[in-house]
């Protein structure tokens, strides 16, 4: 180590205080070996910890460099930061767009200044379905987001999303999420893009495709993505976040890993974040097998791996597989681990181990490489700074906005139009009455923020309908007493006797009307990611809460025509409703143009197209329900039906479509050949309309059993009165393959059903041959 850093001394005189770090035209890999062999024990274990400066949070006051106001503090810093810093989390907290810009600006510039070797900081953010800052805009939620079926809408919406986050100075974003929600239980459902690995893996990579742009490098108006949660974190056992996920090595494989792995593979994400639960006795944040074997070596990833909060201390405080800080840390660093995230607990012990010889300095090395490499990929060796006007300009600009409502637009499914009740038509109806508890409130779901825009269901319809109608309200009964607090830890459910109360109200309200919008579902309390024992948000039952089917009743007991309007996190097991309410549509959670989008639907200006990225279960006593089940599954229960309430990918329209001449040409191929699918589709009715057009496969025979069928193409089609369009596919190895009995990735010979329509169930179908060549 010594010889080495008088090297580097004899280097730095020679090229005149410029070292090949700092130089911008070197390739990446030199500039990181270069600054590497400058770096001490103490400034290399600095690049593996994060900090996140929350008073509420990092309680040990002596690792905080911001005042109560989050100003930053120069004398603190130069104790806390003198060996420089791996990340900051969430820099955007307490800050608009031009403060956290002034602010990340004033850390980069104290650490050029104020450290050895300057090395900047980065900045990471949460991005799940929007910057979740102050003033941020706020999209749809990801499973809304996933509904629309429209990979190039979701591009451009987390390159908006990019946008936002690079002007205020950070450079990394801790999204797309990739788990497969495989039991809705679990209230991070939302955060998912479905149950299908499929439609995940083509949605998550035009979300890292928006995040990241064109590449290698990261430009100034892109972020890095960071894939996530690895792996098998969306189908806890008893639908409880965090629990194990002990599923076998060919269901994880050739299920839960396959989005990651195209992340991975086709959109060279730069990030993966390790999940909290454990496989098979092995906690991922110590899952070698999975974070370096897999990740690494069969996949080729050569980004970095960032623990999800706390979860390297998480091996000693709930899986219990350590005993200390200090071996979780060698675990976690040993597995694969780079960096230990908000702040180091763990990680911090690093130096004294290496020291000591119970950790080696060259894991050290190859974690603050990685590290080194995001920084200089993203420029910030060159570059650090932002400008805090375009900041202001580019939050929740005009652009984005539109964004935002054409995202609602798309995402919105009709779930059942008994009657063609809808779309409403303004001049028929006087009185309207919107009634229910998620009406008048505008709901964004988790990891949102306050984008200082919004418009709930209620103003949506005031504003469409103007002065023609008479808009009345009442809120019928509350899912929670408590506010709507993703962050809160106490949930009260709604008072029944309360409730009884508000439904009188409801009902004297519907009698004035000529037509009533019931706005129901779940809120941010009541479906969302239990981070702590005193902070749940996962249930074992899947039916509205609050008495809502009790006012679905009652207004229906008026005898005055009814549409509702779902807004939640979690398919509901909506059976009453999905029985006797003749209109239902389902939004999930909308983002701040919630209500132009729905009153946009509601009122016939905007024909509902999206489609169920995840089945909707009649109870929970049906799941497992995702769609792509074994054959002998699903044989059948006393007394009750294994078919779903409404099935994956289904969606209707205010327009009718007719598949036909589903044609598979050439219809016989080789193991490695190759086929094209087209179908034609026809819209059949009076108005323009967007079917997503469906593609799934069935192997007849195979030595392995495969589901009755899987997704493997989708196209979003807009179609006016009368026209058809061809729609084509192309089937070959990748899309056929299956893991076979020697766990290797292989065509069978043998025969396919190939399937096309606009869901999941109804479904025209056509013969693939694969032969032995």
């Amino acid at each position: 180590m010594a010889a080495a850093l008088c090297s580097c001394v004899c280097v730095v005189a020679d090229a005149q205080d410029v070292p090949a770090y700092r130089d911008a035209k070197l390739p990446v890999e030199d500039r990181v070996a270069d600054l590497i062999g400058r770096m001490t024990l103490d400034e290399k274990v600095a690049q593996l910890e994060g900090t996140w400066q929350n008073r509420g949070i990092q309680k040990d006051v002596s690792q905080l460099f911001v005042d109560e106001k989050g100003a930053f503090l120069p004398e603190r810093a130069g104790a806390v930061l003198k060996n420089g810093l791996g990340q900051v989390s969430r820099p955007s907290e307490q800050r608009g767009p031009r403060a956290m810009a002034e602010f990340s600006n004033t850390m980069q510039k104290w650490m050029k200044e104020n450290t050895r070797l300057g090395i900047p900081i980065l900045f990471h953010e949460e991005c799940l379905h929007g910057h979740a800052a102050l003033g941020g805009t706020s999209f749809p939620q990801a499973i809304a987001l996933a509904s629309t079926w429209d990979e190039a809408l979701v591009q451009d919406i987390f390159r908006s999303v990019a946008t936002e986050v690079r002007a205020r100075g950070a450079q990394q974003c801790l999204a797309p999420v990739l788990d497969l929600a495989r039991d809705p239980r679990w209230g991070r459902t939302e955060e998912t893009y479905g149950e299908d690995p499929y439609l995940v893996s083509h949605i998550g990579l035009a979300a890292i495709r928006g995040f990241q742009g064109k590449g290698p490098n990261i430009d100034k108006s892109h972020v890095m993505a960071t894939a996530k949660h690895f792996a098998v974190h969306g189908q806890p056992e008893g639908g409880t976040n965090v629990g194990p996920g002990n599923y076998s090595e060919r269901v994880i494989r050739e299920y839960f890993l396959k989005p990651f792995e195209a992340a991975v593979k086709e959109g060279h994400v730069q990030n993966v974040m390790a999940s909290y639960n454990e496989i098979d006795g092995i906690p991922s944040h110590s899952n070698r097998h999975l974070l370096d074997q897999i990740l690494r070596q069969e996949w080729g990833f050569d980004g970095l791996v960032v623990s999800d909060y706390f979860g390297i201390t998480e091996l000693r405080t709930i899986h219990h597989i350590v005993d200390s800080n200090e071996a979780a840390a060698k675990l976690a660093l040993e597995s694969g681990v780079d960096i230990e995230l908000p702040f180091a607990d763990a990680y911090r012990s690093l130096l004294e181990q290496v020291k000591q010889g119970n950790v080696s300095e060259d894991a050290v090395n190859h974690a603050a490489a990685r590290v080194l490499r995001t920084k200089f990929i993203t420029g910030l060796f060159d570059d650090p700074y932002v400008d805090p006007d375009y900041a202001e300009k580019i939050t929740n600009s005009p652009e984005h906005q539109q964004l935002a409502l054409k995202a609602a637009h798309e995402a919105i499914i009709l779930l059942k139009n008994q009657g063609n009740l809808l779309p409403l038509d303004k001049s028929k109806y006087k009185q309207v009455a919107v009634i229910g508890p998620n009406a008048a409130e505008v709901h964004l779901g988790g990891y949102s923020n306050k984008p200082e825009r919004g418009v709930s269901i209620l103003d949506g319809v005031k504003q469409k309908l103007g002065s023609s109608s008479q808009v009345v309200y009442s809120e019928g009964c509350k899912i929670t007493e408590s506010l709507p607090d993703w962050d809160a830890d106490k949930v009260m459910l709604g008072d029944p006797a309360l409730n009884a109360k508000r439904i009188e109200d409801a009902v004297k309200v519907a009698r004035r009307a000529d037509v009533v919008i019931l706005v129901l579902g779940e809120n941010e309390q009541t479906s969302r990611e239990a981070w702590a024992k005193n902070h749940l948000g996962d249930r074992d039952s899947l039916d509205l809460l609050g008495d809502q089917d009790k006012l679905a009743k009652e207004i229906l007991a008026t005898g005055k025509p009814t549409i509702v309007f779902l807004l939640h996190g979690r398919p509901n097991s909506i059976n009453f409703i999905a029985e006797h309410v003749p209109a239902v549509l389902d939004g999930w959670y909308l983002g701040q143009e919630s209500g132009t989008a729905a009153a946009d639907v509601i009122f016939g200006d905007y024909n509902p197209g999206g489609k169920l990225a995840i089945t909707v279960p009649r109870s929970v006593g049906q799941l497992p329900d995702y769609y792509y089940q074994k054959p002998s599954a699903k044989r059948g229960y006393l007394g009750s039906s294994t078919a779903p309430l409404f099935p994956f990918g289904w969606g209707l329209s205010y327009t009718t479509f007719k598949y036909a001449n589903l044609r598979v040409a050439p219809d016989t191929i080789g193991s490695e050949g190759q086929t094209k699918v087209s179908v034609d589709i026809t819209n059949t009715g009076a108005v323009r309309g967007d079917e997503v057009v469906q593609l799934y496969i069935h192997e007849k025979v195979s030595l392995v059993t495969r589901p009755v069928k899987e997704l493997r193409g989708f196209h979003r089609v807009s179609l006016n009165p009368g026209e058809t369009r061809t729609v084509e596919f192309t089937l070959g190895p990748k899309e056929l393959a299956y893991l076979n009995r020697e766990m290797q990735r292989a065509v069978e010979a043998g025969r396919f059903e190939i399937m096309a329509g606009g869901n999941s169930v109804d479904l025209i179908s056509a013969s693939l041959n694969v032969v032995n060549r």
